[in-house]
């Protein structure tokens, strides 16, 4: 019976890597297709017209990809910097009040992307960053940054601090502490709060578009575009291509995902 356990893993996974490919079969027949109506099973017609258009310069699709991939990069980065000291003190103590710093932190994924959009657009105009990638970066994190805190606010609640007072008592200065000591087992967590963070801000279509006032393109705002005036297979191939970054940094970081430090104490996998 011990053999079995292996062979379930994999079945397992198998059997959750199809579920999760399986919204993306009518995506990429779509993107291959000309004339999909129903109730025929399969397109009456394959071409590779829309590959050609859609990764050709003039259809703008590789630009936005660029564009899309430094917000979320920038995005990601910025959350993370600002969610290690929010959820270490989220993770480790207690104090009055922390219920409610949780749940105004919470608020932003409560609250419809809509409507505070709108209510940020005056803020923004003010200060002069609508239309800008500055812009919709900063509003990007409103969002993304509640994700970050609360993985990292897990990670810190099993981390054991003794290991950096050890580390202080033998001479090591701050930079040492966190580079030897907290940044090793901090390290899976932080890698699932920047994906995390990475994907919400990869995702988003409305406050793009609210706070970019249409000059900050992003691969959304073109797959929307495409999908709305009925360009199915222009939307089935931008769709495929707007997959392939989550999908290739979530496989290349998988197996740091799953490391384990003996300064997390019981936090175990992450």
């Amino acid at each position: 019976m011990s053999g079995a356990g292996p062979v379930l893993r994999t079945l397992a996974g198998a059997a959750m890597a199809l579920a999760l490919m399986a919204p993306l079969v009518p995506l990429a027949v779509w993107s291959f297709a000309r004339g999909w109506r129903f109730p025929d099973l399969l397109p009456q017609e394959w071409t590779l017209q829309a590959w050609r258009h859609a990764l050709s310069g003039s259809s703008g699709v590789l630009e936005s990809l660029g564009v899309s991939l430094f917000i979320a990069a920038c995005t990601a980065a910025l959350s993370v910097a600002a969610a290690i000291p929010a959820g270490r003190a989220l993770g480790l103590y207690r104090f009055r009040g922390k219920p409610l710093v949780i749940l105004l932190m919470l608020a932003p994924t409560i609250v419809p992307g809509l409507a505070s959009g709108f209510g940020l657009q005056q803020v923004f105009l003010a200060f002069g960053l609508t239309g800008s990638l500055g812009g919709v970066i900063l509003v990007h994190l409103i969002p993304a940054l509640p994700y970050a805190v609360l993985v990292l606010a897990a990670v810190f609640a099993g981390f054991d601090p003794a290991f950096e007072q050890q580390a202080r008592s033998l001479g090591a200065g701050p930079a040492q502490v966190f580079a030897h000591v907290t940044w090793p087992a901090i390290r899976p967590g932080v890698l699932v709060a920047a994906l995390f963070a990475f994907l919400v801000s990869w995702s988003q279509y409305s406050l793009t578009l609210i706070i970019g006032g249409g000059q900050v393109v992003t691969l959304p705002l073109l797959l929307f575009g495409f999908a709305a005036s009925g360009r199915h297979d222009l939307a089935g191939a931008i769709g495929i291509v707007s997959v392939l970054p989550g999908a290739l940094i979530l496989i290349f970081s998988a197996r740091s995902l799953t490391g384990r430090s003996p300064a997390a104490g019981g936090l175990g996998p992450i």
